[in-house]
């Protein structure tokens, strides 16, 4: 259990740096060409990887079909959470990312989406998700930056004008 968290909590600084690291790729190439860059170096480090701890294996796909679809997900949630960390900031778009992971996470295990052994709603879970974006939303009423936001359309306009 212990290297179950401990992996957790990497994974999450994982996400938090590489979409601070996409925002900043976007302010120069676009939500597009971004999301392209990070998919395709993901896949050949996958790819690598795969190869290197599994072998032949890694192509002996056991997932029903429509799982493997999912990198096609991804391409939403680079696009729409590296755009979400160039305008709201890293700690109010992964404060928002995580609270409807936990809550659609809840949602898909409460009804058994997916694959997934239903497990029953409780009022702890209730408890839990209403806590935890209570947290988030404090976390985001404190101080605030003194540099302000800028997107490409408003590079743009600015240099219009």
């Amino acid at each position: 259990m212990a290297i179950g968290i401990l992996l957790a909590f990497l994974g999450g600084a994982f996400v938090c740096v590489q979409n601070t690291f996409n925002a900043n790729v976007k302010k120069k190439v676009g939500v597009w060409s971004t999301t392209a860059l990070v998919l395709l170096l993901g896949f050949v480090a996958s790819l690598l990887a795969g190869l290197v701890f599994e072998g032949k294996t890694l192509f002996h796909f056991q997932a029903e079909p429509w799982f493997w679809f999912s990198g096609i997900i991804g391409v939403g949630v680079v696009a729409s959470v590296t755009q979400g960390v160039q305008k709201l900031g890293p700690s109010a778009a992964i404060s928002l990312v995580m609270i409807s992971q936990i809550f659609f996470g809840l949602v898909w295990d409460t009804l058994g989406w997916f694959g997934l052994e239903k497990v029953p709603f409780t009022w702890q879970s209730l408890a839990a998700l209403v806590l935890i974006a209570s947290g988030a939303l404090l976390f985001q009423l404190g101080p605030k930056s003194t540099t302000n936001r800028t997107t490409s359309s408003d590079v743009a306009q600015t240099s219009r004008v």
